[in-house]
C-alpha cells in the first residue's frame, strides 16, 4: 500500500473544487450527495476557489463548501488537501492540473482535457509521472456514467451486436442559434481552444472511443461558423471559434464512425443521439432520454425483430441500485454523482481511474486532427502524426495566469 493510500485511510479526503458556476455547481451537487447514496471513501467540502470574493463566497455557503479562496496555488499548498477538482475554464486547465499533480494532489479534470495539444500532451506526461506515486488523475467525460451507455458498452463487449461496423454521433444545441446572444468566453479561441469541436464534439468521440475500445486512425473534418460577430462590452465582436463541426473517423477495427454536432441547431436542446449498428444488433440512443436504451437483436427470426426499449432502471444495470425502486427515473445530474464515486474508489484502492489523461489526449488528438483536415479542405488526416515520441516541456502548457 502506497503511504498515501494509509494516510487516506486513516482521515477524511479534504477536497477543494476550482471554479463554481455551470460546472463548478454540477461537481458540488455531487460531492455533497455521493456519499448519500454509495459506500465511499470519508471526504470533506473544505475549500471552493474563484476569483471573485463576494460571488465565491455565496456560491460556498450554496453548495456546502466549508471555506474559500481566490488562490488556487496557496490551496495547493496545504496539506489538508489531497483532491483537486478543477471546474476553471479550458485555458486554465494545464496551469492548474500539472501543478496539482505536481503537489501530489489527486486531480479530477472538467473536459475537453486542454486548449492544445501541447497542453494535453504536457498533462498526460505529469499524470504518467504523478501515477507512479500513487497520485491519480480522470478526466471528467460524465456520460460514460449514463446508466444506459454503461449498459450499451456491456452489450457490445459481450458481442451483442457482432462487428460494429458503422457509428453516428450527433450532439446538437440551440443555445447560439439566436444571432443576438452576446459574446462569451466560450466564443473566444484564446480562452475556449475552440467552440462546439472541443465543447461537445469531445463527448461524442469519447463516446465512440469508450463504447468500442477502439483507436481512432484517420480523421476527415469540416468547421463552420455561422454568427461570425456577437454583441459584447465594446459593440460587435469577433467569434473566433467554430459553431458547427463534422467528422468522419476511420476507426482500427475497420468501423467507421460519423460526427457532427452543433450549438445552434434550432430546437435541440441538449441532444447527444448515438447510433451503434454491428453485423448481428444494433442500439440507439438519446441524452434527452437518458434512461432509455433501444436494441435490436439481430439473431432473432426476421419475424420477431423490431428496435425495444430497455428502461434502465433496474438495480441490475449499471449504477442504478443505489438509487430509487425500480422504474423510478435518474436525470442528469446522477453522472456526476457516478463520477465522483468512481474517482473516489480509485483513490480509495490505488487504482488508475477512467477515463484518464491519456484518454483525453486521445480525444484531443481527434480534435487537433478534426481542426487540421477542416484547414485543408476536409482533407484526410493519419492520426499517428499527432503522437509525440519525447516527453513534453514544461513551456508547452504555458497558460495565462489566474483562476
Amino acid at each position: 500500500m502506497h503511504p498515501q493510500e494509509s494516510t487516506h485511510r486513516m482521515r477524511p479526503l479534504g477536497v477543494a473544487m476550482i471554479g463554481y458556476a455551470f460546472m463548478g455547481k454540477a461537481h458540488s451537487n455531487a460531492w455533497r450527495n455521493v456519499a448519500s447514496f454509495f459506500d465511499v471513501p470519508a471526504f470533506e467540502q473544505k475549500i471552493l476557489v474563484g476569483r471573485d470574493p463576494a460571488g465565491v463566497t455565496r456560491a460556498a455557503a450554496r453548495y456546502g463548501w466549508a471555506e474559500t479562496s481566490t488562490d488556487w496555488r496557496s490551496v495547493l499548498a496545504r496539506d489538508d488537501i489531497q483532491v483537486v477538482d478543477i471546474c476553471a475554464p479550458g485555458f486554465l486547465h494545464a496551469e492548474i492540473a500539472i501543478a496539482a499533480l505536481e503537489a501530489g494532489k489527486h486531480v479530477l479534470l472538467e473536459k475537453p482535457l486542454a486548449n492544445t495539444l501541447a497542453e494535453a500532451e504536457a498533462m498526460a506526461f505529469a499524470a504518467r509521472a504523478a501515477r507512479s506515486k500513487g497520485v491519480q488523475s480522470m478526466v471528467g467525460f460524465n456520460y460514460r456514467r449514463v446508466p444506459a451507455l454503461a449498459l450499451a458498452k456491456e452489450l457490445i463487449a459481450e458481442g451483442r451486436l457482432g462487428t460494429v461496423r458503422h457509428v453516428r454521433a450527433a450532439y446538437l444545441q440551440d443555445w447560439l442559434a439566436d444571432e443576438t446572444t452576446p459574446m462569451s468566453w466560450r466564443l473566444n479561441k484564446d480562452t475556449a481552444g475552440s467552440g462546439a469541436l472541443g465543447d461537445i464534439a469531445s463527448h461524442a468521440i469519447d463516446q465512440v472511443l469508450f463504447l468500442l475500445a477502439d483507436q481512432v486512425t484517420e480523421v476527415s473534418g469540416r468547421l463552420h461558423t455561422f454568427t461570425t460577430h456577437r454583441p459584447g462590452s465594446a459593440g460587435l465582436e469577433e467569434v473566433t471559434v467554430d459553431d458547427a463541426a463534422w467528422a468522419t473517423l476511420a476507426l482500427a477495427s475497420g468501423a467507421i464512425a460519423s460526427v457532427e454536432v452543433s450549438r445552434v441547431a434550432m430546437g435541440q436542446k441538449n441532444s447527444l443521439k448515438l447510433e451503434i449498428y454491428g453485423h448481428m444488433g444494433s442500439l440507439l440512443f438519446d441524452l434527452e432520454n437518458l434512461n432509455e436504451l433501444h436494441f435490436l437483436d439481430a439473431t432473432v427470426p426476421v419475424r420477431e425483430q423490431g428496435f425495444r426499449r430497455i428502461l434502465v432502471n433496474e438495480p441490475e444495470h449499471p449504477y442504478v441500485g443505489a438509487w430509487w425502486p425500480q422504474g423510478h427515473v435518474i436525470g442528469w445530474e446522477h453522472t456526476f454523482t457516478h463520477e465522483i464515486r468512481d474517482f473516489l474508489m480509485a483513490i480509495d484502492g490505488g487504482t488508475a481511474p477512467s477515463p484518464s489523461f491519456e484518454d483525453g489526449l486521445a480525444v484531443q488528438r481527434i480534435l487537433a486532427a478534426v481542426e487540421e483536415s477542416a484547414a485543408n479542405r476536409s482533407s484526410i488526416v493519419q492520426l499517428e502524426k499527432f503522437h509525440v515520441t519525447a516527453a513534453p516541456t514544461a513551456g508547452a502548457a504555458a497558460v495565462p495566469e489566474g483562476a
